[in-house]
């Protein structure tokens, strides 16, 4: 579990969540707030859906979360492939820190998410 400030200066925690194969990010009361959902193919975990629940928007949450998540593949030794918009747009704002940890989706990614090809 790694902690975060929020916008609004409340500590958020990002961890795994054991239930399904995402992150998850809570708020300073315990509430989950959001998932940044991943598939793990040949070694590489592939994000492809991060979702914030609107109640908590404008927090930076979103951000976090993927911050959370991106930190921690890394840290795992585990490339990220950014299919997600919004882990991609935040690892190309974030490149000199994230670079050489991961790479875009490619075709062949999207059509296995798909469920094109196993």
């Amino acid at each position: 579990m790694t902690e975060y400030t929020d916008k609004t200066g409340a500590t958020v925690t990002v961890e795994r969540d054991p239930a399904q194969d995402a992150y998850q990010i809570r708020d300073a009361s315990g509430e989950v707030a959001g998932h940044a959902h991943f598939r793990e193919r040949d070694g590489e975990r592939i994000f492809h859906h991060t979702v914030v629940d609107e109640r908590f928007g404008g927090r930076g949450m979103g951000t976090a979360l993927v911050r959370g998540a991106v930190e921690a593949t890394r840290d795992e030794g585990v490339p990220v492939v950014a299919e997600c918009g919004m882990v991609k747009g935040f690892l190309e704002k974030n490149d000199e820190e994230f670079s050489g940890a991961y790479r875009p989706s490619t075709p062949e990614d999207r059509a296995w998410l798909a469920g094109g090809d196993d």
